[in-house]
């Protein structure tokens, strides 16, 4: 398998992996990892494809959480973090690495509004405990059966 090849199997996981698992550094050092919706999975968010249709070639990966839990605390203070997709039947992965951004811009916030979110952000999209992160990491590594390929981004 070329890189070609394999840019475009690690672009297509990150579009039907399941989860997307961030991990952030605490203000104590240590990792801290917790599964977050793929915004990308086109099965579980068809609404938002038009939203990363400007994003079918690149790493750019997206998630929404509340403004209250830690990882936004530990952004805050350390913006380093990476995400991992994976399909663990097929023996694929993808680890994303770089700096996450906190978005403030509303508008992203309403593109990205899905039905049912209320659930987490009562007062909805503009919710002050509804918060979107952006990640156009640094660095990709993709993993697929015993092949490795780095991206440097």
């Amino acid at each position: 398998m070329d890189h070609n090849a394999a840019k475009r199997l690690a672009l297509d996981l990150m579009e039907t992996a399941e989860a997307a698992i961030v991990t952030t550094i605490a203000p104590e050092g240590f990792p801290q990892t917790r599964a977050m919706f793929n915004l990308r999975r086109k099965e579980q968010f068809p609404g938002l494809t038009s939203f990363f249709a400007d994003h079918q070639n690149d790493f750019w990966a997206v998630f929404t959480t509340n403004t209250s839990s830690a990882k936004i605390a530990h952004i805050r203070k350390n913006p380093r973090v990476s995400v991992y997709f994976h399909i663990p039947r097929e023996f694929r992965g993808l680890m994303l690495s770089g700096k996450m951004e906190i978005v403030s811009d509303e508008s992203v916030k309403e593109s990205l509004w899905q039905k049912g979110w209320e659930r987490y952000y009562p007062a909805g999209p503009h919710d002050p405990d509804h918060t979107v992160l952006c990640l156009r990491p640094a660095r990709a590594q993709y993993y697929h059966q015993l092949n490795f390929f780095v991206f440097e981004l």
